[in-house]
This record gives structure tokens, sequence and C-alpha cells, in this order.
């Protein structure tokens, strides 16, 4: 009898080659040498090195942020290099959720006008998205705050506003560079728990850039990234 094989999770995120280049001056700076990494859908996985290793800048090009200077880089199957402005702008509304460890939240806006920005780009009519923001809003464990400005919350509250915007459009991947950064063993604690509940329940993928142990410790999987190449990939069994 012939023996069936294990279906291979799909691929969303694929990188072949990439490198990245910048000037300083006279200098150049190569960020990214010749790095190659798939990224599984519904994977928890986290990239680590130091300071200048390429993290930040790796995280940047899949998010369409950052154009790589050699390379392929797809997400879903669809060549970024390739695409025009307009293209890669509706790809971040549409497909990338970005946490950033700034929160880059609108300070005039409410919790609720935060969240629903993406929607309100997609055309979501008002009633829809505020329905679905204000449900979100209380998975997050901020029901009753939804009118609060940033400068009404804490630094913990302003990160879980920032996390429910980067998925209220339901994206194809969730992109997070150091998310826990400005937050304390509490407040980061929380952040993880709601980013793996979301990644079991849901199947959403997250990709970390970190050097958090805390982050570490959760992720199914450690990329090292070291001088712009992957140096390590481990993967970690499911509990």
């Amino acid at each position: 009898m012939e023996k069936q094989q294990t279906p291979q999770p799909e691929s969303i995120v694929e990188i072949e080659a990439v490198t990245r280049v910048y000037r300083q001056g006279a200098h150049e700076v190569h960020a990214l040498r010749g790095l190659n990494l798939q990224i599984a859908r519904g994977e928890f996985t986290a990239i680590c090195g130091p300071s200048g290793s390429g993290k930040t800048t790796l995280l940047n090009v899949i998010g369409a942020l950052d154009r790589p200077s050699s390379g392929s880089v797809r997400l879903e199957g669809r060549e970024l290099g390739n695409m025009s402005q307009r293209e890669r702008s509706a790809m971040r509304r549409d497909r990338i959720g970005f946490v950033f460890q700034s929160y880059n939240l609108v300070p005039v806006l409410s919790a609720c006008e935060n969240t629903e920005m993406v929607l309100a780009l997609q055309g979501v009519p008002r009633a829809e998205r505020r329905a679905q923001v204000l449900r979100l809003l209380g998975e997050v464990g901020l029901g009753g705050m939804e009118q609060r400005r940033p400068d009404e919350l804490s630094g913990g509250q302003q990160q879980r506003v920032a996390f429910a915007r980067a998925i209220a459009a339901q994206p194809a991947v969730v992109l997070a560079d150091e998310p826990t950064a400005n937050l304390d063993s509490e407040n980061a604690a929380r952040l993880l728990d709601l980013m793996e509940r979301l990644n079991r329940e849901r199947g959403l993928t997250f990709l970390f850039a970190t050097h958090d142990p805390r982050v570490m410790a959760r992720a199914r999987r450690i990329v090292r990234v070291e001088d712009g190449r992957v140096a390590q990939d481990e993967l970690r069994p499911v509990a």
C-alpha cells in the first residue's frame, strides 16, 4: 500500500536570495545578504538577532515598507517587487497588519476611531465597521474605553489598541516589531496571551522581530538573523 504523504503547510511568505543595501554617506550598508526564508500560514515565529543584524529590515521588506535591492519577496504568491506604489499600498492596507513598538496611534482620535482606520480606508460602511471594532476592542479587554484618546490610556492599553487596529481587517500576516519593548511584564504577558489565542483560534500568522526573551519563549519557531543572513532556524514542538 502506498504511504500517504502529510500535506505541507501553505507558504504565506516566500523570500529568495534577498539583499538590501543602503547608502550612508560614501559607504554602503549591507542589511540583508542573500537571505532565504519561508513562513507558513498560521505560524507564530520570532525573528531574533543583535542590533544591526537585519531583522527589522527583513520585517520592512516583508511588509512592503521597503524594497529589496535584489531577490524575490512573495506574499500569498504575489511578488512584491513587481508592484506599483499603489499596489504595494493596497497590499499593506488589506493583507498586512503592523504592530509597532511606538504604537503609532493618532493622538486626536479615540481608541475606536484609531482601530477602525483601515476599515474606513477599505470603504467598509460606518455602522458595520463601528460594530466590528466595538466587538474587537471588547475582545482585547478595552470594553468601556472605546472613546478614550491615547493620552487617556496606559501604555499597555495603547498597545492593545494598536494590536486591535492591526487585526481589524483580518490580514494575512501580522508583523510586530519589538511589540513588548515598552511594556512591563504583566502587560507583555497579556499581549502575548492575546496573540497566542488569536493565532490558535483564528489561524492568524504572526511574525515578530524581537530580542525580548518573553517573546522568544512563546514562539513556536525562532529564526536567528546575523549579518543579514539566517544563521539558525529552530522549530519547537507544539505544547
